[in-house]
């Protein structure tokens, strides 16, 4: 079972990423699954409450998940043409300690995806990521782009997407992310 876990950029309770994560995880293809996990509990960074207190337990989890995992699916907005706040903040934490990072991030598979009311999608939030995923010696997955834009139109009130060629994109886009982290694991196995 190839296991990826999917994290959202948004704190928000209507949350079209987390829309579009939960149309992810409803796409994957058989013998793979999308587990979501959940940022809300992460506090913001403070290198004095890291040396007083250690890690906090909801980041310490986190972590751990995505150690265990095959992959890494990051749903982001993009925020003044660039990454949310929440899930940068989030990332810092799970890059602590330093010697955590090759354990948690190293060689890890990742893509990341996106929706935006905007008319342009998320392309250029999604390209700010590329020097963090670098940094932490990701394997970010180039085979495609899933940038939704004008989400308020694609999703209806329940979340769920309206257009077929959008649910078709989000199936194959999973489908060439999860082959991908299948061959990297593979190889690393080897």
């Amino acid at each position: 079972m190839t296991t990826i876990i999917g994290i959202c950029g948004s704190l928000r309770q209507r949350s079209y990423n987390a829309a579009l994560l939960r149309a992810a995880a409803a796409a994957m293809p058989p013998g793979s699954v999308l587990r979501i996990e959940s940022i809300r509990d992460v506090p913001l960074y403070d290198g004095d409450y890291e040396r007083d207190a250690g890690i906090p337990p909801a980041v310490q989890a986190l972590k751990e998940a995505i150690a265990a995992a095959d992959g890494l699916l990051l749903a982001s907005p993009e925020y003044n043409n660039s990454l949310p706040g929440v899930l940068k903040n989030a990332i810092d934490w799970l890059s602590r300690p330093p010697e955590d990072i090759k354990r948690v991030f190293a060689d890890k598979p990742v893509a990341v995806i996106g929706a935006t009311t905007g008319g342009f999608g998320t392309v250029l939030g999604q390209s700010a990521w590329l020097p963090v995923l670098r940094v932490l010696g990701t394997r970010p997955w180039f085979g495609a782009r899933l940038a939704v834009a004008r989400a308020a139109s694609a999703f209806d009130a329940d979340g769920a997407l309206t257009d077929q060629a959008l649910v078709q994109q989000v199936r194959t886009f999973v489908e060439g992310f999860v082959a991908f982290t299948r061959s990297v694991n593979k190889a690393g196995a080897a």
